[in-house]
């Protein structure tokens, strides 16, 4: 085959690549956890359930031991977060009085976003956050299926 000939047939290969990865779902940006959180992240994500809300749980990209998705559009795992502001005295955004909920026996913070819900844990050596789309409304049904394994992998933070 003439070598013009095999450029021609690359160049539409990489193009349905390309087209692929800008189409594709991309899951979340994974965190940057150390030391104990990192630990405790992976212990987590190993124990994380196949199904959360009724979906089941695919393949973040980029694949991290600190992410997980599940369905589609994502319901959205990361673990080993900053704490959140609303939760850090000092900042502007600080609300010691914003809604919560404890599931399962652990509590959750609760801010709408865009398009969904971020839940995050208020009480671990790890931030776990968990962005649930308005599709799964209601959104904190999602952590029902998660509380077990965050409560059994990532201890409580001694106050």
């Amino acid at each position: 085959m003439p070598a013009a000939a095999v450029g021609a047939l690359l160049v539409p290969s990489a193009l349905l690549t390309a087209g692929c990865s800008v189409t594709g779902q991309t899951g979340p940006t994974p965190p940057s956890p150390s030391g104990r959180a990192a630990k405790v992240c992976r212990a987590l994500h190993d124990a994380l359930p196949g199904r959360v809300d009724g979906q089941r749980r695919g393949e973040a990209d980029p694949a991290s031991d600190y992410t997980a998705v599940w369905g589609d559009p994502a319901i959205e795992l990361r673990c080993g977060v900053p704490r959140p502001a609303k939760l850090t005295p000092g900042d502007e955004e600080y609300n010691p009085t914003a809604d919560a909920a404890e599931v399962n026996g652990v509590p959750w913070l609760i801010e709408k976003q865009n398009g969904g819900y971020r839940f995050t844990t208020t009480d671990r050596v790890a931030n776990v956050e968990l962005t649930v789309p308005d599709d799964y409304a209601p959104e904190a049904e999602a952590l029902a299926d998660l509380s077990d394994a965050v409560r059994h992998t990532v201890p409580k933070r001694q106050l």
